[in-house]
């Protein structure tokens, strides 16, 4: 198994702070997505429809700008994808993210943060997005799952 990176997008903390138990628990680098544009809270108010967050989920081929790149991403092998559930799916801005790079021969792993949901399309949603990888099924954790939680689950895909 060759070199593994866990890069997350978190709109409020929650996700950074699993994504990094994530990469101290398995040896991982850690890559931040960042927005170009920071959600504010009130992007982010779901139950708004005028919502930035809102709007940006109703548009599956809406792509949020992305601020930075992982410099070297082919010294990775395998990607612990981080983000929180919007709309039982992955924010678009994941669609961002993986389509800025050549994934062949990668293998991408999903883990959320939700308040309650689970990962509903996500796979599905984001397979178009990692041409060429294998993309692994996702898992949903709860905010405050431990280092050793994550450890084991990543240990089931040879982490």
């Amino acid at each position: 198994m060759g070199k593994v990176l866990v890069a997350y997008f978190s709109a409020s903390g929650v996700t950074a702070k699993l994504a990094g138990r994530l990469a101290d628990a398995i040896g991982a680098d850690l890559h931040e997505i960042r927005p170009a544009v920071p959600y504010t809270s009130a992007d982010l108010d779901w139950m708004d429809k005028k919502s930035r967050s809102s709007v940006e989920m109703n548009d599956k081929t809406f792509r949020p700008a992305i601020e930075g790149r992982v410099e070297d991403m082919a010294q990775y092998d395998v990607i612990f994808a981080a983000f929180p559930i919007w709309w039982y799916v992955a924010p678009t801005i994941m669609n961002t993210f993986f389509e800025q790079y050549d994934l062949s021969g990668k293998t991408i792993i999903p883990l959320a943060t939700s308040g309650g949901s689970g990962m509903g399309d996500t796979d599905k949603e984001l397979a178009p997005s990692c041409k060429g990888a294998v993309l692994k099924d996702g898992k949903r954790f709860s905010a405050d799952a431990s280092g050793d939680e994550l450890k084991a689950w990543a240990k089931g895909f040879g982490i």
